[in-house]
């Protein structure tokens, strides 16, 4: 992660998005209504529906806002079907660019896509175009402000549960899991009350593309911004060095 610390550009988002938590946690509901649809409103036999939970969490949604959301998705037999889409592109300079939606109105969502990306100088390619550039990963921020342990203790404690990898940044830790292990580890972590800045499978970059040219920056800045605005776009990824 060349140079740069994860953890202060979740905390920079966060921030940024105080004024608009709505719609993050709007974002959230549909994640917890996909899951609850497709695993039932127990947590406890539903590991999906845990991970969205402490993704909820990590963005201080409050846990009374979290059980409403899971039983209205429970109790709603009407409630909008969203139907998950993802979306790959380039930005300025060949920058590769990953977009996750939920949707109840794909026409809609894939206009809205791809003007972000024309507004911005890139164009939306066809699926695969990028994401062979990115590992599919398992990934656990905690913040070293947030953790008592020494860095030794956390790594056994994360590898004992089964993650891949830790790293240790200026001001975090970093903790890399394999998809299929990431619940597992998560909760190995949580019971032992250490407490996550983010937590969630993610699209990490194999390589980083710096952008040099303001014009190119300010391109990018546009399509990420425009996308950000889209109450359809649940995540987006890219390799755009900050």
């Amino acid at each position: 992660m060349s140079g740069h610390s994860k953890f202060a550009n979740i905390k920079h988002k966060k921030e940024k998005n105080d004024a608009a938590k709505g719609k993050v946690f709007t974002r959230i509901g549909r994640e917890i209504a996909v899951a609850v649809k497709e695993g039932g409103a127990d947590p406890a036999n539903n590991s999906k529906l845990r991970d969205v939970i402490a993704k909820a969490k990590a963005n201080n949604m409050p846990n009374d806002t979290i059980d409403r959301s899971i039983k209205k998705a429970a109790g709603d037999a009407n409630a909008t079907n969203y139907e998950s889409i993802t979306y790959e592109g380039y930005g300025p300079n060949g920058t590769a660019i990953i977009v996750e939606t939920l949707t109840d109105n794909r026409n809609r969502t894939a206009s809205n896509v791809r003007n972000a990306f024309t507004k911005g100088g890139g164009n939306v390619g066809t699926t695969g175009c990028v994401s062979f550039m990115f590992d599919k990963k398992g990934q656990i921020i905690i913040a070293k402000e947030d953790c008592e342990l020494e860095a030794d203790d956390l790594m056994m404690m994360a590898l004992d549960a089964g993650a891949e990898d830790f790293s240790e940044q200026e001001d975090s830790y970093e903790v890399i899991t394999d998809p299929e292990d990431f619940s597992a580890v998560r909760e190995a972590l949580e019971v032992e009350n250490i407490a996550m800045a983010d937590a969630q499978v993610t699209m990490i970059p194999q390589t980083w593309v710096e952008l040099t040219s303001e014009q190119d920056i300010k391109q990018m800045n546009r399509i990420l911004d425009l996308l950000d605005e889209d109450d359809d776009v649940q995540e987006v990824y890219h390799n755009w060095d900050e």
